[in-house]
């Protein structure tokens, strides 16, 4: 068995897999070395040693990179859609515009990764690590960050509607402009956060430490708030849950 039928029946059931391998590019080459544009479509490279590597608009579709160490590495504009990279360690990449759409990325480590643009659409980031992480601009949409750690995050004017929030850590994010848009933050924390000028109209609340963090000019239309904690929060001219606008200077609590 070929290194892309072995990746292949990994990754899919017999039937799609065998239909995948039919129509794959001829010119995908598991053995060819890393380089900018490479094609490892299906591919297995499994726990691969990646550190550093120029993967520039490279094709990973649906490959397995679970365990890849790839700290430093050049991915901008890489197409890592539906690729298995569960506990894989992306330690300061650049990721500028890659698409990792409903791509696995369970307990994935992303710490001060350059993410400006990213599609991340539907990715399982249950459990990763992004902190410091610069996602300004990415988009999350039904993105499940679970349990994630996000904390001091760049997420500015970043899209997370219906995103999966629930238990994550968002201390001292910053999410300026960013739409959570009927997001599930059940229980996340958010203490100093920047959500100034954020969407979270519809968005589950519930439980969410808002202690200190910035929420001037959100929007909090139709939330759910119960046990949600607003200690030291500013909420000046917050759209609340009510859809009343808090005076300007409210802080703690909507007035």
């Amino acid at each position: 068995m070929t290194i892309r039928a072995r990746s292949c029946a990994l990754l899919l059931p017999p039937p799609l897999c065998l239909l995948a391998l039919l129509h794959a590019p001829a010119w995908a080459a598991c053995d060819d070395p890393p380089a900018r544009r490479v094609n490892w479509l299906y591919c297995d490279k499994q726990g691969a040693d990646l550190t550093g590597a120029d993967l520039r608009e490279a094709v990973l579709t649906r490959t397995n990179l679970a365990n890849a160490k790839l700290a430093g590495a050049r991915l901008s504009g890489a197409d890592l859609g539906r690729a298995m990279l569960n506990n894989a360690d992306f330690t300061g990449a650049a990721l500028r515009g890659a698409r990792l759409v409903s791509a696995q990325l369970e307990r994935a480590v992303f710490v001060d990764a350059s993410m400006t643009g990213a599609r991340l659409e539907r990715a399982v980031l249950t459990g990763a690590n992004l902190g410091q992480a610069d996602l300004s601009d990415a988009q999350l949409y039904q993105a499940d960050l679970g349990g994630a750690d996000l904390t001091g995050t760049n997420l500015s004017k970043a899209t997370l509607t219906q995103a999966d929030l629930t238990d994550a850590k968002l201390a001292n994010a910053m999410l300026g402009d960013a739409v959570l848009s009927r997001a599930v933050l059940e229980d996340a924390v958010l203490t100093g956060a920047n959500l100034r000028g954020a969407r979270l109209d519809g968005a589950n609340l519930l439980g969410v430490d808002f202690t200190g963090a910035d929420l001037g000019t959100a929007t909090l239309a139709d939330a759910r708030i119960d046990g949600a904690r607003f200690a030291d929060a500013k909420l000046d001219s917050t759209i609340w849950v009510d859809r009343r606008r808090c005076r300007p200077g409210s802080v703690g609590e909507c007035r």
